[in-house]
């Protein structure tokens, strides 16, 4: 695709404004849009709020926020995919194409999920604190229209990608109910912790592991702490019960040098012990620096590292429950130490969950690749 073979046009001359009512309050929950560019259920606090000044968002039609474009630089838009209409705040723009048969709503949706979208659209928002995009700014904004049959083969092979992802997804799904029921099989299910079989003994994750560390944030105000991506850095919103590749920020030698970041090896264990993540964990597949929040469990080999890890996800919720603090939950750094776990030296029995880790990485992995395909692919639409 070439700019000489693709003519630019306005968006607006492609959309139009819908507003529905929730009039008759058959739709109950209010739905926000997150990051990603997807509706989720909205975290507002809606008791005794009239829900049927809501807007209701029928398939194929689109909704966002333009009064929160600056904040993440990103405008939140999605697209309702779903037969059942869903309802958003009365104070999102929601509409529709009207010109179908030239322009696809999901070749739009597509443009809306550019980077460079989203960086035009910063640059039309106003002088508001929350960084607010003008309505008619948005339908002045041009797009590439190819024809109709281009636009078909274009979506078709970006579906093609993300309906890969969503399947390495429910398998990650499967796998990681897999472990945790056979987890619970071995080491829950007939357990009696106080009469457990020869060699077996309750322990704390402080002995299990070879060395319990937390992490440090350089000074944000020393540049040469920042400017080099000598180490990657990870933030406690990164660990998501997940499998950590790479990580948002990276620090330099410098920066290591200067504050209380340490160097955290491949294989390790994270578990984020405040904020919005708090008690979930991360597998390392990379050296990398945490900050402070992270506590960082460095096992003896990776069959302890992967028993770790199952062991902590089956018991999430029982470890969140010991968090305390005011305007967030906070674990720390010794009272993991001090959670119970078994201690034995059957390897085989921490043997079984590595084959399942392994698989996890292997899908992990294979998302990243296919994300970034879609970046590429998204990349050229405009070229």
């Amino acid at each position: 695709m070439t700019n000489n073979q693709i003519a630019y046009k306005r968006l607006g001359d492609y959309i139009r404004e819908v507003n529905v009512r929730n009039r008759e309050l058959k739709v109950t929950e209010p739905m926000g849009i997150n990051i990603d560019k997807h509706f989720m259920p909205s975290v507002a606090n809606v008791i005794g709020t009239d829900l049927s000044t809501y807007k209701l968002v029928s398939k194929n039609q689109f909704a966002c926020n333009l009064m929160h474009v600056g904040r993440d630089e990103k405008i939140p838009m999605a697209m309702q995919t779903d037969d059942n209409p869903i309802i958003v705040s009365p104070a999102y723009f929601v509409f529709e194409v009207t010109k179908t048969d030239e322009l696809l709503p999901e070749y739009l949706m597509m443009w809306f999920c550019r980077k460079e979208f989203d960086r035009n659209a910063w640059f039309y928002t106003d002088a508001d604190v929350r960084g607010g995009l003008d309505k008619e700014a948005l339908m002045d904004m041009q797009l590439p229209v190819p024809s109709i049959e281009r636009q078909r083969e274009i979506v078709s092979e970006y579906e093609t990608l993300t309906r890969r992802i969503r399947l390495n997804n429910q398998m990650i799904e499967k796998l990681e109910a897999t472990a945790q029921a056979l987890y619970r099989k071995t080491f829950v299910a007939n357990i009696d912790k106080q009469n457990l079989p020869d060699g077996w003994r309750m322990g704390t994750i402080g002995e299990f592991c070879k060395e319990i560390k937390s992490g440090g944030t350089p000074n944000r105000n020393c540049y040469e702490y920042w400017n080099k991506k000598d180490y990657p850095w990870l933030k406690t919103g990164e660990v998501q019960n997940n499998i950590i590749f790479d990580t948002e920020e990276y620090i330099s030698q410098t920066g290591l040098n200067n504050s209380s970041a340490k160097l955290i090896p491949k294989g390790a264990v994270i578990m984020a012990m405040y904020g919005a993540t708090a008690a979930q964990v991360a597998y390392l597949e990379c050296d990398t620096t945490t900050n402070q929040a992270c506590c960082n469990m460095i096992c003896r080999s990776k069959k302890d590292s992967a028993f770790l890890f199952f062991h902590l996800l089956s018991n999430q919720e029982d470890i969140k429950k010991l968090a305390n603090g005011g305007a967030q939950e906070n674990l720390s750094q010794e009272l993991i130490a001090q959670q119970p776990i078994i201690l034995f030296n059957n390897d085989e029995k921490k043997q079984m969950f590595v084959p399942i880790l392994d698989n996890l990485i292997v899908k992990y992995k294979e998302n990243i690749k296919l994300t970034e395909l879609q970046s590429l692919f998204l990349a050229k639409m405009g070229q």
